[in-house]
C-alpha cells in the first residue's frame, strides 16, 4: 500500500541563524523524507521533486547536499538498516539461553524489510566510486553498533564466542546481507533457508566449542 504524503512548509530560519546550521537542518529533514518514501515504495518509486516536496525543499538542493537521487539513497538505505539492526537488541536481550538468542536475531534480521533496500545500496555504491565511502562509513557503524551489543550480552549473559566478537558481528551481517543479495539474484531458493543462527558461535562457557552450538 502506498504512502501519500503531505509537502512539509519550508523551514523558516531563526532570526541570526547562521547558514551552516540551517543547512545542516534542510540536509536532515531531507534524508528523514527520503527515507521515509524509499522505506514505502522502494527507489524506483520515487522522484527527486517528490522527495523535495515533502521536504519543504527545492530539488536542487537534493543535489546539492547528496550530488543525486543515487546518493540520497544510499545515505537513506544504510540510515534505516542502523535503525532496524539497532530495534533487534531488545529481542536478543529476552533471551534466556544462547539457543534461543541464535535464532531469534537470526530469523528477525533475515526478515528486516530494510536489508534489501541495504544492498541495493552497497551495489550502488559499488558502481560509483564517489558513493563507496558511504557504504563503508555506514557499514564500519553497524558493525561497531553490534560490536558493542555483543560484547554486554556476552558479560552480562555469562556466555562465549569461539572467536572474537568482532569477528562473530562481521561473519552475522555479512551472511545476513550475502544471503539477501543471493535472493535477489535470481538464484533458486530463498534468504531465509540460509542457516544464519548455524553462523553463529554464541554458547554457555561449559559446552564444548567442539560440539556444534546448534546440537
Amino acid at each position: 500500500m502506498s504512502t501519500a504524503y503531505r509537502p512539509a512548509k519550508p523551514a523558516e530560519a531563526s532570526v541570526g541563524e547562521p547558514p551552516r546550521a540551517r543547512g545542516r537542518r534542510t540536509r536532515a529533514l531531507i534524508l528523514e523524507r527520503a527515507a521515509e518514501l524509499f522505506a514505502a515504495r522502494g527507489d524506483d518509486a520515487v522522484s527527486v521533486a517528490e522527495i523535495a516536496a515533502a521536504a519543504g525543499a527545492h530539488p536542487n538542493q537534493i543535489t546539492y547536499y547528496f550530488t543525486s537521487k543515487d546518493g540520497l539513497f544510499v545515505h537513506a538505505a544504510f540510515r534505516l538498516l542502523l535503525r532496524d539492526a539497532a530495534r533487534l537488541e531488545p529481542l536478543g536481550r529476552r533471551q534466556r539461553t544462547p539457543e534461543s538468542f541464535r535464532l531469534v536475531l537470526a530469523r528477525a534480521a533475515l526478515a528486516l524489510p530494510t536489508v534489501p533496500l541495504a544492498v541495493r545500496a552497497m551495489s550502488i555504491a559499488g558502481r560509483r566510486p564517489e558513493l563507496r565511502p558511504v557504504a563503508e562509513h555506514n557499514l564500519a557503524i553497524l558493525f561497531r553498533q553490534a560490536d558493542r551489543y555483543l560484547a554486554g550480552v556476552l558479560h552480562r549473559r555469562g556466555w562465549v564466542v569461539d572467536r572474537t566478537p568482532e569477528a562473530e558481528t562481521r561473519t552475522f551481517w555479512s551472511t545476513v546481507l550475502g544471503a539477501r543479495l543471493i535472493s535477489e539474484s535470481g538464484f533458486g531458493g530463498r534468504s531465509d533457508d540460509i542457516d544464519l543462527a548455524g553462523v553463529l558461535t554464541i554458547r554457555s562457557p561449559d559446552v564444548s566449542a567442539d560440539v556444534s552450538p546448534d546440537h
